[in-house]
């Protein structure tokens, strides 16, 4: 044995990031490392963050293991070549008997036409098969568009697929290609339920080398928007790439195409990937792909979002030749799309004996009513209201979006959490303070400060994406680097104006500080309501929220209840294999130490699935209704074993904002009685498209709230959606 076997770490060995890199490598849990070493959860972490080292028994087995792992991952054509068998007919009957089993295996797919569904780790549901054997695998050549409603296990489908056709050796190259939120859960479950490992590419993979050459490069997971960036793509296009067999889009909707007012197409990159990997001709060069996938696979709960082109332009990418313009697609034969299409509703889906699938939802809506006082949340409530329909109002008039933007922050924090006001206050005043000592230093002039105001622009993320596009950027979500960009825009004119408003933000920031160091929160006091609730007693609860900052308030105030050690959270700034240890802590017993609260933002409402959980909390309420369904989708989906699953939203209806919310959510509920039916829930988004609700909450703070609460009303029939659902099935 060598001296390093016999010693821990040394100085400079790196020992915290090599573990970390390890089980990034492995694809493990810190909790799983720590069963396969014999220690526990906290001992593995604590040496990821280097509170400990490991000892010299511990850091033998973890470079052994490190060592595994590099010869298995070794380059393909380095390894030394297999020896020559030798035909003496010397080796154990076990041996031959193993050997033998696995060639008569390989022929089982002969034997039995759904045999993929004999070596996997599922239970195939009536409408599961139907969709894989009786459409997907009869086509030599498949275009498909799977389009069944959320939660109908399209991973599941697809994975059959997969492993019926390497069964049958049709398929050898396999590349995936899902929003950055879900690349995880793909390869977690193709590799759980189906036995089917997939590498995935980051950006970083295709600096050195191309992760697509070779057999490393035959099973390839990678999301849309790292494939379709230059240098990542740059690869896919190498002439030594081989082409791909299949290629699997998930949210196939985000390959977004659309044709203005002035009859211009406008495409993404994601649609220019897409259509490079379709075999669609590009005139423009940097899309251009030497090769176009045989097998493609679409796959979307919402394929039609209210919008004629952006459908079509999805059927487009299935037949480009066919269905190279709009008029093409319209006269296409119904009997062919279905060969293409398939949809099918939750109300559509059971189990083999006739069943529902999905268990109903109840939603409710609980009021709460603001502390009353001089120092108290009305207080707080009606002043930041007084400045932000001062600021709405200027910005309108000078065109300045970015101000107006940086206003709906604040609004969606003051609905959200004292705490989280404070804190948008804080960051609000460091801008301020900036622009002001640059102004006054000489450094830029008020015109320059115009001009930078003028172009000055950023998109309103929690209001134009959805889950599964939060990411970690700098370690937060998505829409928090937005938002604190857009803290920088104001309305004012000249350095007078600067002065004014930072010291009506100074008065604003005093008053947040003492309602919130008062310690009474009438919103968390309705949540402590529903968590001490006696019908609830002994079960777990989902909470969600938009806001880091009210996250971390969450955790604090219910770990000041008693909760330390019961509380796990997930949000935008944790790696993946972070937030999967979050997701096993909850998802563990009570009485084996599991977390019976999971705090978290909208980075769960998306690819995370929590069906052993059946209660699920908003804390903060949504404007984006694409949100407000993904989050529902977390626990109403197959596997869920309670009937009914319960959605609480927590609202105050005496603000402006909470009435709108309310109008809302109870039409909703409305409807639900009326259709007998929760498919209201699942068409949100779609009904809302090309209608912001974050419009209608600027107009309830600067219109009378009343007509604003009746105009949304009047958005939402029973109508539309059943139109909707016949629109969705042709």
């Amino acid at each position: 044995m060598t001296e390093r076997y016999v010693i821990g770490p040394k100085p400079g060995d790196d020992y915290a990031e090599r573990i970390k890199r390890l089980r990034v490598e492995i694809g493990i849990t810190q909790q799983a490392l720590a069963d396969r070493l014999g220690v526990s959860y906290a001992t593995v972490n604590r040496w990821e963050n280097e509170q400990t080292r490991p000892s010299r028994v511990y850091w033998k087995h973890l470079q052994q293991l490190e060592m595994r792992v590099a010869e298995e991952s070794a380059p393909y054509g380095k390894q030394e070549e297999a020896p020559p068998a030798i035909l003496d007919f010397t080796a154990g009957p076990q041996i031959v008997k193993v050997l033998a089993e696995g060639e008569r295996l390989s022929f089982g797919h002969l034997m039995n036409p759904a045999f993929a569904t004999e070596i996997s780790s599922i239970d195939p549901l009536p409408h599961q098969r139907i969709a894989v054997y009786d459409h997907m695998l009869k086509q030599p050549r498949l275009r498909f568009l799977l389009a069944d409603d959320a939660g109908a296990g399209k991973t599941i489908m697809s994975g059959l697929y997969i492993r019926e056709m390497l069964s049958r050796r049709l398929l050898r190259r396999i590349l995936i290609v899902p929003p950055a939120g879900l690349v995880g859960n793909w390869r977690r479950e193709l590799l759980t339920l189906f036995n089917l490992p997939f590498r995935i590419v980051t950006g970083p993979d295709a600096r050195a080398d191309n992760p697509f050459q070779g057999d490393a490069g035959d099973r390839v997971i990678v999301s849309v928007d790292t494939l379709a960036s230059p240098r990542v793509f740059a690869r896919l296009r190498e002439p030594t790439v081989v082409p791909y067999d299949l290629v699997i889009f998930d949210e196939a909707h985000k390959l977004a195409a659309d044709r203005g007012n002035d009859l211009r197409v406008r495409k993404t990159d994601r649609y220019c990937l897409a259509e490079a990997i379709a075999g669609v001709q590009s005139n423009n060069g940097h899309w251009r792909l030497g090769w176009s996938a045989h097998h493609l696979l679409l796959l979307t709960a919402t394929p039609h979002m209210g919008k004629s082109y952006p459908y079509y332009a999805l059927w487009r990418l299935l037949e480009p030749e066919m269905l190279a313009t709009p008029d093409a697609f319209d006269e296409f034969p119904r009997d062919q799309r279905q060969s293409h299409f398939i949809r099918r509703t939750k109300e559509e889906m059971v189990y083999l004996d006739g069943r529902p699938l999905y268990p109903k939802r109840m939603s409710d809506t609980l009021g709460y009513e603001l502390t009353q006082g001089e120092v108290s949340e009305q207080k707080l409530y009606d002043e930041t209201t007084d400045y932000l329909r001062f600021v709405y109002n200027k910005a309108k008039l000078l065109n300045r979006e970015a101000a107006r933007l940086a206003m709906s922050v604040f609004q969606r924090r003051l609905a959200s959490s004292t705490y989280a006001l404070l804190r948008s206050f804080e960051r609000r005043m460091e801008k301020l303070d900036k622009l002001i000592d640059d102004i006054q230093d000489g450094k830029i002039t008020t015109e320059q400060m115009l001009t930078f105001q003028a172009r000055l622009h950023e998109d309103d993320l929690l209001d134009t994406t959805s889950a599964d596009d939060e990411g970690d950027e700098e370690h937060g979500e998505a829409h928090e680097a937005a938002e604190d960009r857009l803290l920088q825009g104001v309305v004012a004119a000249s350095l007078t104006d600067l002065l004014a408003e930072k010291e009506q933000v100074r008065d604003l920031l005093d008053l947040a500080r003492k309602v919130h160091d008062g310690g009474h929160e009438s919103k968390f006091d309705k949540l402590r309501e529903v968590l001490t609730d006696s019908r609830f007693s002994g079960e777990k609860f989902i909470v969600f929220t938009e806001h880091r900052d009210t996250l971390e308030f969450l955790v604090r105030r219910l770990g000041g209840m008693g909760y330390t050690g019961q509380i796990a959270q997930i949000h935008g700034g944790m790696p993946y294999l972070q937030r999967e240890e979050e997701v096993e802590r909850f998802r563990k017993p009570l009485d084996q130490s599991g977390a019976r609260f999971l705090i978290c933002t909208d980075a769960a409402g998306e690819g995370i699935n929590l069906q052993f959980c059946w209660i699920m909390i908003n804390y903060d309420v949504p404007w984006n209704p694409a949100r407000l369904e993904q989050r529902m989708g977390r626990i109403h989906r197959y596997g869920q074993k309670h009937d009914p699953v319960v959605i609480t939203n927590l609202v105050a209806p005496s603000t402006r904002e909470g009435k709108v919310l309310k109008v809302l959510l109870d039409k909703l509920e409305k409807i639900r009685k009326e259709l007998e039916s929760d498919k209201v829930f699942d068409c949100i988004g779609r009904i809302f498209d090309g209608v912001s609700i974050k419009r209608y909450m600027e107009l309830a703070v600067t219109e009378d709230v009343d007509a604003v609460a009746e105009q949304l009303d009047g958005r939402l029939t029973k109508e539309q959606i059943e139109a909707l659902a016949k629109r969705e099935k042709s």
